[in-house]
């Protein structure tokens, strides 16, 4: 059963009570207010960055959609290029893909090249 903290302005107490009993707790003739205290709940919100198996764990006994893994699979890449100053798992990805492509280049790279050079001669792509 949960337990409740009560004060009376100079007294905090706990009592335990079940959810479904009214929260209100008198003692000596004096009323005691209930405060409230932020849930002491947590989930898996710490994900090793540069750990795949992590990233597998984590994610894969989660419900969701798709849209939830890329996601997740973004805020890592932003932690990874945030500490190292560049993404080395994407830029390896980019490398592998232009490798299997015959030195083709991944659409994501040219796409943010040409925003680069484009905001360079001072015009806005959204």
């Amino acid at each position: 059963m949960p337990q409740y903290l009560y004060t009376n302005g100079e007294v905090t107490i706990e009592v335990v009570q079940t959810m479904s009993e009214p929260h209100v707790f008198e003692k000596d003739g004096i009323k005691y207010d209930r405060v409230f205290t932020p849930i002491k709940a947590s989930i898996d919100t710490k994900i090793d960055p540069y750990s795949s198996q992590d990233f597998t764990e984590k994610t894969g006994k989660k419900k969701g959609s798709l849209n939830d893994l890329f996601q997740v699979s973004a805020e890592l890449s932003e932690k990874r290029a945030q500490k190292d100053g560049v993404d080395n798992v994407k830029e390896q990805y980019y490398e592998n893909y232009s490798e299997k492509r015959g030195g083709k280049r991944h659409p994501d790279l040219v796409k943010s090249e040409a925003i680069k050079s484009l905001d360079k001669m001072g015009v806005s792509v959204e």
